[in-house]
C-alpha cells in the first residue's frame, strides 16, 4: 500500500483497489478522512502523551462523555452512570472485561462460544475458539473457561434445525453446562459476539441474545458483548447488540472506534465498574491522539455514516444474494449493515465447505482490484469503510461475480 482515500487504496506500483476489508473492519470513516486527520494533527501539535492513569486531559474526558451517551448499557439514567476503561486494542478491551466481570461478581468462570474470536492475549485467547492454530502451543490457557454452541442457522449445531437452533443452544447451556460442568452461581460472565467475526460473519438471532440476557439476569451473571468488530456503526446501528434490544452489562469495542488509530474501550455501568484506582490500568490506553481521532470518528458516524452503512449495506446484501443465484459455489449470504459474509460450499445440499475455492476467489478478486478477506473456514467477508457508495457496491459485486465464475470454471 502506498496511500488510501475513502474506500480506495493505491499500491506502490500504482494499482488501484476497492477496499472491502478496511484493515480488518478498522478504517470505519474511510482511509485518512480529512476530519479525522485534522483532529489527529491538531492534537499531535499540542501533546502526544500524558498517561490518563495519572493526569487528566480533555480529549479522554470528552470521549468518555460521548461514549457514555451512546453505550448500549442498561440504566442510563443520568451523568456518571456509564464508566469507561481505555486500552489500545480489542484484546485489551476483552481482558479488561474478563477482569471486571470476575471482580464485580466475585466469581471465576467464563462461558464463551465455539467459533468466537476475542483476541490472542492469554485471557482473550482462552475465550477464542475460532481456529486451533490460535491456541496451539500456548497451553495451559486460562482456567475456568467453558464453550457453548453459537446459533448458526445455516449450520445448526446439536442436530437442530434452523428453527430450533436457538432452543438447542440455550438448552445446552442450561441443561448440560449448568448441570454437568459448572454451577451458574460460579459463572462470572457469558461473553458473546452479536455477529461472529472471525467465525464467519454469522449473525446471532435476536431471540438468542434476548434469552442470554434473561438467563444471565436470572443467575446474576455479567452479559459481556464483544463489539470489537461489529460495533461503531458497522452493522447499521452504532452497536450490533441494538438490533436485538438487549442491554448488556459490559461492552468491549475497538477497531473502527478511531478510524485506524489504536484504541480499545471497555464500558460498563458505574455499579459494575466499581473497582478502585490501580486495580486495572494502562500506560498508553486512551492516548490523546487516539482519543481525538475517536471523537472525530463518532461525529462522522452520527452525522450520516451509520445510516449509510444501513442503507448501502442493505443494497449490497440484496445484490450479493441476487448474484449468489448464479453461482453454485455460494451457499449462504448473510449480514447486517456493512458486515456481510458470503459462505462458499462445494455442494449446496451437503454444505461441504469450499475452503480452497474460497481462498481462490479472494485471490481472483485481488487480481481484479477488490480487497476482501476470508472469515471462518470457507466464508468471504465484506467489511468496507462505512463511506462505501452504491456505485462502489456495484463494482464489488461485479468483481466477485467474475472471480466466482473464474474459480467455478477451473473446478
Amino acid at each position: 500500500m502506498a496511500r488510501g482515500w475513502g474506500s480506495m487504496v493505491e499500491d506502490v506500483d500504482g494499482n488501484l483497489f476497492l477496499d472491502c476489508a478496511a484493515g480488518i473492519a478498522v478504517t470505519s470513516t474511510g482511509h485518512s478522512h480529512p476530519a479525522v486527520v485534522q483532529a489527529i494533527v491538531e492534537q499531535a501539535q499540542k501533546f502526544l502523551h500524558m498517561s490518563g492513569t495519572d493526569f487528566y486531559y480533555e480529549p479522554q474526558v470528552r470521549l468518555a462523555e460521548q461514549l457514555a451517551a451512546i453505550a448500549p448499557l442498561a440504566k442510563q439514567d443520568g451523568p456518571g452512570v456509564v464508566r469507561t476503561f481505555f486500552g489500545n486494542s480489542g484484546t485489551e478491551a476483552i481482558e479488561a472485561s474478563i477482569k471486571l466481570a470476575r471482580y464485580a461478581t466475585g466469581r471465576q468462570n467464563i462461558i464463551a462460544f465455539l467459533g468466537a474470536f476475542h483476541g490472542r492475549t492469554m485471557g482473550s485467547v482462552s475465550l477464542t475458539a475460532s481456529k486451533a492454530i490460535q491456541r496451539r502451543g500456548f497451553g495451559p490457557l486460562m482456567p475456568g473457561v467453558y464453550h457453548a454452541f453459537y446459533p448458526d442457522t445455516y449450520r445448526p449445531p446439536l442436530g437442530a434445525t434452523a428453527d430450533s437452533c436457538v432452543d438447542a443452544c440455550m438448552d445446552y447451556i442450561e441443561h448440560q453446562l449448568f448441570t454437568q460442568l459448572v454451577s451458574p452461581d460460579e459463572v462470572a460472565a457469558i461473553v458473546v459476539e452479536p455477529i461472529q467475526g472471525e467465525g464467519g460473519y454469522i449473525v446471532a438471532p435476536d431471540t438468542f441474545l434476548q434469552r442470554l440476557r434473561a438467563l444471565t439476569t436470572q443467575y446474576g451473571i455479567m452479559l459481556v458483548v464483544d463489539e470489537v468488530q461489529s460495533g461503531m456503526g458497522r452493522s447499521g446501528r452504532m452497536f450490533a447488540i441494538e438490533h436485538s434490544g438487549v442491554e448488556p452489562d459490559i461492552v468491549a469495542t475497538a477497531k473502527g472506534i478511531a478510524s485506524g488509530m489504536p484504541l480499545g474501550v471497555t464500558m460498563a455501568r458505574a455499579e459494575v465498574m466499581a473497582w478502585p484506582p490501580g486495580a486495572h490500568a494502562s500506560t498508553f490506553g486512551g492516548n490523546p491522539v487516539s482519543c481525538a481521532a475517536a471523537i472525530a470518528t463518532i461525529a462522522l458516524l452520527q452525522d450520516g455514516l451509520v445510516a449509510n452503512a444501513a442503507t448501502v449495506g442493505a443494497y449490497l446484501l440484496d445484490a450479493l444474494r441476487a448474484m449468489a443465484a448464479r453461482h453454485r459455489l455460494v451457499g449462504d449470504v448473510r449480514g447486517r449493515g456493512l458486515m456481510i459474509g458470503v459462505e462458499l460450499v462445494r455442494d449446496r445440499e451437503t454444505k461441504e465447505r469450499a475452503t480452497k475455492e474460497r481462498d481462490a476467489v479472494v485471490d481472483a478478486a485481488f487480481r481484479r482490484g477488490l480487497l476482501v478477506l476470508g472469515a471462518g473456514k470457507n466464508a468471504i467477508r465484506l467489511s468496507p469503510p462505512l463511506v462505501l457508495t452504491q456505485e462502489q457496491a456495484d463494482v464489488a459485486v461485479r468483481i466477485l461475480d467474475e472471480a466466482l465464475t473464474e474459480v467455478e470454471a477451473a473446478r
